[in-house]
């Protein structure tokens, strides 16, 4: 079955770009559409998506996860806890707001606040967050010196992604810094954390999928693995430039593309 390659090299190109980074891939997923009026891609081309962002996430991070599974799993059969296990248990803890908001809010968030209106107001005002987080945090914790309480908080706050605009990194990693979180921990931290979420969400795709006639499997993989390439590559720059630029580019970014929503498609 043919598909367009041009489109959905644009969308698998958008995610792969903009789900790590704090700049909101809803946001942009969105523009394609109002410019070019593209119809909605679908659950199913959604999935591929966050697939191959997951996939990415996974070959990144697979050192560390084998590490941490490793440790827990020692634990679990009576050893003793390490700073690996401890920030398995901290992700698992910092998931379980986040499952329950989705379960909860998931078609309130697809339906009545999925407009370029909401999206346009969250990707100015969490970028405003953001650039404040960065000023004001005190950046003095390593993530090994993450608690319980502050994993907790940070997943109680990633419940906001919900909302479209607001972006998962970008809220987890706001309230990281406000938590005192030096740049790349916050940053890793928010990426270890987006291995359960995009995991959920992509099973509860896939499962509302099964035995679905016509799916266009050869465009679906596709789109799956230019986004995980490019997904990819935007966690190794991000995570190698962080602490020297810091997080003012993206707070500039958001705040132009929300100044260019808003007279474009608001006002």
């Amino acid at each position: 079955m043919d598909f367009d390659v041009v489109r959905a090299t644009v969308l698998a190109l958008i995610q792969g770009l903009t789900e790590f980074l704090p700049i909101s891939s809803s946001a942009h997923l969105i523009l394609p559409s109002q410019l070019w009026g593209w119809e909605d891609q679908g659950l199913a081309f959604d999935m591929a998506l966050h697939l191959g962002s997951l996939v990415a996430v996974l070959v990144y991070f697979r050192h560390d996860l084998w590490n941490i599974a490793r440790a827990m799993l020692t634990q679990v059969g009576g050893g003793q806890a390490t700073e690996d296990s401890r920030l398995g248990w901290y992700i698992v803890l910092a998931t379980i707001p986040v499952l329950i908001a989705g379960l909860l809010f998931e078609e309130v968030a697809e339906t009545r606040l999925r407009s370029i209106n909401v999206i346009t107001a969250t990707t100015l005002i969490f970028g405003v967050l953001l650039g404040v987080a960065d000023y004001v945090g005190r950046q003095n914790r390593e993530l090994t010196q993450l608690t319980w309480k502050l994993s907790l908080l940070i997943g109680l706050v990633q419940c906001l992604a919900i909302i479209p605009g607001t972006s998962r990194s970008g809220v987890t990693m706001t309230a990281a810094l406000f938590c005192g979180m030096q740049r790349q921990s916050a940053a890793r931290f928010s990426f270890l954390l987006s291995i359960p979420t995009i995991g959920a969400a992509a099973s509860m795709a896939l499962l509302e999928l099964l035995g679905q006639p016509n799916l266009n499997w050869s465009e679906l993989l596709y789109a799956m693995a230019m986004s995980a390439v490019t997904a990819l590559a935007c966690i190794h720059l991000f995570l190698k430039f962080i602490g020297a630029l810091g997080f003012l580019p993206f707070v500039i970014y958001r705040l132009l593309l929300g100044t260019f929503l808003l007279f474009f498609f608001v006002l």
